[in-house]
């Protein structure tokens, strides 16, 4: 009995996955519960573990991106691979060329809603043309709207026609074309006369001189042929990235605010109380629990920045869940930490500790990446001096941290080396004045030069 591997629902808006990675070679022997497949859509990456023991036979190699529900392997249950030869046929085999052959079956290609407040779409640019033949799952269409940008894919396989041409707006639910459904068409080969194993062929030939020796001949340059170069395909993550940072310029007024904090009050505050906090919590006392600290009062004190515009209405957040980018091989994940306010600088460290682990790991959730207000980036890790955050829509503010440098500074009308850091607001003008945007900027500085108050929510 073989045991299919199917790709699980992972999300209702992931529509399709790609295989990462085969954690075991095909034909090996693989136990209940093992893990046997990572597979990578464009927020997660979730693994994929067996449901029963036995022979793994692999039907879908890594790099492939695959639609949710289809078997990429199976697992033969206590069967073993025969070690008998397998018996050739002595008839020829041909396979002519057929075309697609039809189930019947026309499925239309439909607008699909976007959100409540979002009527209408226009269509960006169709991947297919009329009359190819596509698989389930492959991208036909990309939809922008005023908020997202969004793919649709082929709900099944066969022939598409286009009936809405590229540049057109159209309304939630209007058709765009349709598929026939029907199955791939067979390539033609050639015929494959298998040798019968019981009479031998005589062969007659004629001994002829061997050619002279000549000089190789070099081959011309072929077109496109370029080794210089190489090419993949995008990740799911990676494409989801691209989407939405550049739907984040292309919808909101983004403009931002600088200034810079002087660390010397925070480095002094962590050096003094490290020993006991790690003592006590387990963990160290990090730049990132005493930032999103900072911004939560600066939220407090502006409480414009802690909203969204959603259609003609502002919808102001009352709570403050703080997401936090982490840089991962695979790409920027902004992870949120929920209910700063209420949570200790010890257990705001421990979760950033957790999410960085899970998402190095590929074990981030859904739910971890949802429903944050603001968010905090630190190029700084990585040497940045100044940089310009982009918006994590729907939110209205990023605060970018950067590298602690040590600069000459005027302080009490003497000049004194100091670690300075650069921070950098981005922010949706549509929303946001710039008079509110200094001032929660300043908020921050001043809480951080004065860690003591900012403890004290003062």
């Amino acid at each position: 009995m073989s045991h299919q591997i199917k790709i699980p629902p992972v999300g209702e808006s992931i529509t399709s996955v790609l295989v990462s990675r085969w954690h075991h070679a095909d034909g090996a022997t693989v136990q209940k519960g093992e893990v046997l497949v990572t597979i990578e859509t464009d927020k997660v990456s979730p693994e994929i573990e067996a449901e029963v023991s036995g022979t793994l036979s692999i039907t879908v190699p890594e790099g492939e991106e695959v639609a949710i529900g289809t078997v990429i392997g199976l697992i033969a249950e206590g069967e073993v691979e025969s070690s008998a030869p397998a018996v050739q046929s002595s008839a020829p085999v041909s396979v002519a060329a057929t075309e697609p052959k039809s189930t019947g079956q026309v499925i239309d290609i439909v607008v699909p809603s976007a959100g409540e407040s979002i009527t209408s779409a226009t269509v960006a640019a169709w991947t297919v043309s009329s009359g190819d033949f596509v698989k389930k799952g492959q991208v036909l269409v990309t939809l922008d709207t005023d908020k997202v940008s969004s793919e649709l894919e082929a709900e099944a396989s066969g022939i598409v026609t286009i009936e809405v041409v590229e540049g057109t707006e159209v309304a939630i639910g209007e058709k765009l074309g349709s598929i026939a459904e029907s199955e791939a068409p067979v390539k033609e080969t050639a015929p494959v006369p298998s040798a019968s194993p019981v009479q031998a062929v005589k062969v007659e030939t004629t001994s002829k001189p061997d050619p002279a020796p000549s000089a190789p001949v070099a081959k011309p340059p072929v077109a496109g042929d370029d080794t210089r170069i190489s090419r993949k395909k995008m990740t799911p993550l990676r494409r989801k990235i691209a989407q939405h940072l550049v739907n984040a310029q292309q919808t909101a007024a983004i403009l931002t605010t600088f200034n810079e904090v002087d660390m010397t009050a925070v480095m002094k505050l962590r050096k003094s109380v490290q020993e006991e906090f790690v003592a006590k919590h387990g963990v160290k006392l990090g730049f990132m629990s005493l930032f999103t600290k900072a911004v939560v009062q600066a939220l407090k004190d502006v409480p414009s920045i802690n909203a969204r515009i959603e259609g003609n209405e502002i919808i102001e957040n009352h709570f403050y869940d703080i997401g936090v980018a982490i840089g991962t091989p695979k790409g920027l994940m902004v992870p949120v930490v929920r209910d700063c306010d209420q949570k200790s600088f010890a257990q705001i460290e421990r979760d950033i500790i957790g999410y960085a682990t899970r998402a190095k790991e590929g074990k981030i959730e859904l739910s971890d990446l949802s429903g944050g207000v603001f968010t905090i980036s630190n190029g700084g890790v990585y040497g940045s001096l100044l940089s310009t955050p982009i918006l994590n829509p729907p939110q209205s503010g990023i605060l970018g941290m950067h590298t602690i440098q040590q600069r000459p500074m005027a302080v009490n009308g003497e000049v004194r080396i100091r670690p300075m850091m650069y921070l950098a607001m981005s922010y949706d003008h549509r929303l946001v004045d710039g008079k509110e945007a200094v001032t929660f900027l300043i908020r921050i500085k001043d809480c951080l030069e004065n860690p003591t108050r900012m403890m004290l929510e003062m």
